[in-house]
């Protein structure tokens, strides 16, 4: 996530699929719409959002902290404060009773209380720790350290790091197979790599030649399939046991995370320009493109209740200034200040 935050330049260039693929629409594209919105306001950066399906409440990284809402309400139960160096990931560990997240610009990793929201104790990680996940297989976090090319491995119970997985290039995102195996996108050299969650060793390295610049990352447990969305507005999908590439489908631009809707057998892409991307799964080994949902512009993060369907994004007011170069984003648009806010989609019954 840490080159994807708000408006970074994304590579434009597509790559042409070299792998079967239908992207024509279908019939059974699913309706969505906006039922509530609900304002974070300060500070005007976000990142990751995640849901948490034990409690229903979901967590944004949200600048210097971490804002707390209810999933159901929309109610701010709270912030999770003490990053200056700004928050990405947010991993739970409900064994332990405890919540991970990081300030990606001094290299830690806050632990805190969830029923309290403070933080407990911080953890040293690397450069760039970004996007982070529970594996319930080893009872770990994995911690992505984007641009030192390392998963730092935490063990919840301790509190500190037991181990660092060298994945041999800058990375993004990553998910637990729940099955003794970690993926995650190899943004540097567009690839999968896989660790073993046992020896914390990198077991492969699985190359995606469509995908320039992978950064959301979901999968189905179920079936073993991996869903990287990238930058140059594909899908890739992949079989999660061997790295064959199943299909490479368009998606929007400006994607910054994926994730995998089981009850429905949908994939999705949440993209700056304001689309949910959604792949439908008809088969473990057939693929469709479904017509893109309209979100709102800057809406790049999601979380996903699975049982409701329910999609959370994060979005802010946004203005473009078109004098600066298009590829420029970081200059070209910027948030009016208080804007920030998170959105729940619905979908139609």
């Amino acid at each position: 996530m840490s080159r994807s935050r708000p408006f970074l330049a994304l590579a434009a260039a597509a790559l042409v699929a070299s792998v079967p693929a239908s992207a024509a629409p279908a019939a059974d594209a699913p309706t969505y719409h906006v039922t509530k919105t609900i304002r974070l306001g300060a500070p005007d950066r976000w990142d990751y959002v995640v849901f948490d399906p034990v409690t229903s409440r979901v967590y944004v990284a949200h600048g210097d902290r971490v804002t707390v809402v209810d999933g159901r309400s929309g109610a701010v139960i709270g912030n999770i404060v003490g990053m200056p160096g700004g928050t990405h990931g947010i991993g739970i560990s409900h064994a332990t009773g405890q919540g991970f997240t990081d300030d990606g610009r001094a290299g830690v990793v806050a632990a805190f209380d969830l029923k309290t929201l403070k933080v407990t104790k911080t953890i040293k990680a690397e450069e760039d720790a970004d996007g982070i996940s529970f594996d319930p297989v080893s009872g770990h976090m994995f911690v992505i350290d984007g641009d030192s090319a390392k998963l730092t491995v935490i063990d919840p119970k301790a509190d500190d790091v037991v181990a660092t997985v060298d994945a041999g290039g800058r990375l993004e995102f990553g998910v637990s197979g729940d099955n003794g195996k970690f993926y995650v996108d190899g943004a540097e050299k567009h690839e999968i790599v896989r660790v073993d969650t046992a020896t914390n060793k990198a077991d492969a390295h699985w190359p995606m030649p469509t995908c320039l610049h992978p950064h959301g990352l979901a999968i189905d447990r179920m079936h073993h399939r991996l869903f990287s969305s990238c930058g140059n507005k594909v899908m890739v999908v992949m079989n999660a046991d061997d790295g064959t590439v199943l299909a490479s489908l368009p998606i929007g631009e400006g994607t910054d995370a994926a994730d995998f809707d089981p009850e429905r057998g949908l994939a999705y892409s949440s993209n700056r320009d304001g689309t949910l991307s959604v792949v439908a799964e008809k088969s473990p080994d057939t693929f469709v493109a479904l017509p893109a949902i309209p979100t709102e512009f800057g809406a790049r993060t999601m979380a996903l209740d699975p049982k409701t369907g329910r999609i959370y994004l994060v979005t802010a007011d946004i203005t473009e200034n078109k004098s600066v170069p298009a590829t420029d984003y970081r200059h070209r648009f910027s948030t009016k200040p208080g804007s920030v806010r998170l959105l729940f989609l619905d979908p139609v019954r």
